[in-house]
């Protein structure tokens, strides 16, 4: 009770007219069912028994106006239940992708991407099933069921109450059986989405698969994992066939009692041919509905499960959330300044007491080992994550009391790993403002290097570069990054190995415009090729989560510390062996 009471406002808008229409029609056409037992005892009573001709001229016409009555009803239900569920699909959809849009990074670092798409295309369309096809079904079959018991109880009181008593006997045995298929259902989608991942996985990484010839482990590991989907589903259907085969058996000795009764009945004279049919047909109809009605139940459960699923997302609270009277952040006038700072993932402690002030139009340098915090450090800023413990200003301002948008806008971020949309060259430079005219996009590409090639490719600025940009190379995958990040043109800028993936050659000329872009800018540059950061005004060494060094160039070699080693591995490997 509690899902359809969370999936009911996904239905409210569509309840008027749309839905209740399709009520209308489809209890209308439950109605007609009432009336062809009627109609089979004047066949039989009038026509056969009386010889009636005048019947016969007039029933033909009754038959024909109920069932094209029928088909015009049952079209409006369908193509109206229809509507309102592809309605409901795609209201739940755009619900859905916003909020995982407005989930924070540490959720999708925990949840499978293949995970996530299964939810937003499997389970919004199993969803639409349980909400109009599967309810509006059972209330269909409900409402004829209903209809057909009150038309028996007029025929034969007591043939009716022989035709029901078997009834109760299904209701507990079914309910179990339902429980069941929910709990295999839900598992069988869990499933499904970790075989969407893996092949979501396997595809974006098919290069690497093919360069360690993983072809034949790849191919196990999908085999697993849709051999235990193809046992939750099996589960799953095993239940779901088991139920009509016990639903026939139970109303057998219902249809068998009927039969030797109401039989004797006519032999003796107390019932009429004509009556007896009427009732026998109006059993026949009212045991189909009651059946259709534990089929339809069985994919009710899948729905629901499928409804719990979503509702395990939308119960995700992103764990960045914006302060009730956030106020906007219109730039940087003096530090961002890091005071006791902690953070961690989970149990890990990634960086513990940060102290750290970075001047306006300042350029820091962070350098170190690899897992020594430095990325996680930059990623604070703009509130990728929110401290632990101490807190992060920019002007005297805690960054959490500015709102995300504000926030976000005054920082423009260049990672190492370089992620560009299957769109055209320039909505990607102009991503985050799609409205900036061509001369600036262009001018942004020059700066960062990239025209030349841009316009070497097939339609220049207006040529598709596949998924990740895949048609490109990674350098110039790279220096497509940077220019989105110039044309950005915000006050605080955030390069993560921005040079890691250009040629020698890329990278000297990227190196200059990037230089020329921090002028009168706060800069955070974190780097592994020491070669690059040299100029910095300060340079920070981060070693295990903790600021261990700091100075500029020089004065960090005289220390003859970290940096120095750092320097050292870098430059004279040779000598120090």
């Amino acid at each position: 009770m509690n899902v359809y009471r969370r999936l009911f406002p996904f239905l409210r808008p569509y309840l008027f007219p749309h839905f209740f229409t399709a009520v209308l029609c489809m209890l209308a056409f439950s109605a007609t069912n009432g009336a062809l037992p009627f109609l089979v005892q004047h066949v039989f009573d009038d026509i056969f028994a009386q010889k009636n001709v005048q019947a016969l001229r007039i029933l033909p016409l009754l038959i024909l106006g109920t069932f094209l009555l029928r088909g015009l009803v049952n079209f409006g239900h369908t193509f109206l239940m229809e509507y309102v569920g592809l309605r409901i699909v795609t209201d739940l959809r755009n619900a859905l992708n916003a909020h995982l849009q407005s989930l924070s990074l540490a959720y999708f670092h925990r949840t499978p991407t293949g995970t996530i798409l299964s939810r937003v295309t499997n389970d919004t369309t199993m969803v639409r099933e349980a909400l109009t096809q599967s309810s509006a079904s059972i209330l269909c079959d409900a409402t004829t069921l209903i209809a057909l018991i009150i038309v028996a109880f007029l025929k034969d009181w007591f043939l009716a109450s022989l035709t029901l008593i078997v009834f109760p006997v299904t209701i507990f045995p079914l309910t179990q059986l339902y429980r069941k298929m929910r709990s295999s259902s839900k598992r069988g989608q869990n499933s499904l989405g970790l075989l969407t991942a893996l092949l979501q996985e396997t595809i974006q990484g098919n290069r690497v698969v093919k360069a360690f010839g993983m072809e034949a482990y790849e191919r196990e590991r999908f085999a697993k994992e849709n051999r235990r989907l193809f046992q939750h589903s099996l589960k799953a259907g095993r239940l779901r066939s088991f139920v009509p085969p016990m639903v026939e058996f139970v109303a057998a000795f219902g249809v068998a009692a009927v039969v030797w009764y109401g039989g004797s009945s006519v032999i003796s004279g107390e019932r009429t041919q004509g009556a007896f049919v009427a009732f026998l047909t109006a059993m026949l109809l009212l045991y189909e509905p009651f059946k259709h009605l534990t089929r339809t139940n069985a994919a009710l459960q899948n729905g629901l499960a499928a409804a719990e699923r979503l509702f395990e997302v939308f119960d995700q609270k992103s764990e960045v959330e914006e302060r009730p009277h956030a106020q906007p952040l219109t730039g940087i006038r003096q530090r961002i300044r890091f005071t006791e700072v902690s953070f961690r993932y989970q149990q890990e402690w990634v960086l513990q007491n940060i102290n750290l002030e970075i001047r306006a139009g300042e350029v820091v340098a962070l350098v170190g080992p690899s897992g020594g915090g430095k990325s996680t450090l930059a990623d604070l800023i703009p509130r990728f994550y929110d401290v632990n413990t101490g807190h992060i200003t920019i002007d005297g301002v805690d960054v959490r009391d500015f709102t995300l948008q504000s926030l976000r806008a005054q920082i423009a971020v260049v990672t190492q790993f370089t992620f560009l949309f299957n769109d055209t060259v320039r909505n990607n430079i102009a991503y985050g403002a799609p409205a900036r005219p061509l001369e600036e996009v262009i001018a942004a590409a020059r700066a960062a290097h990239a025209h030349e090639f841009i316009m070497s490719l097939p339609h220049g600025y207006d040529t598709e570069i596949g998924e990740l940009g895949v048609r490109l190379s990674g350098g110039q995958r790279q220096r497509l990054a940077i220019a989105r990040a110039l044309l950005k043109n915000a006050p605080i800028l955030i390069l993560d190995e921005a040079t890691s993936s250009l040629d020698n050659e890329s990278e000297r000329f990227v190196q200059a415009a990037v230089e020329e872009l921090m002028v009168g800018r706060t800069v955070l540059v974190i780097a592994h090729r020491l070669s690059t950061i040299q100029q910095a005004d300060r340079i920070l060494v981060v070693v295990g989560g903790q600021i261990v060094e700091e100075g500029c160039h020089d004065e960090l070699l005289a220390h003859n510390a970290q940096y120095r080693k750092l320097y050292d591995l870098q430059f004279h490997t040779l000598s120090l062996q």
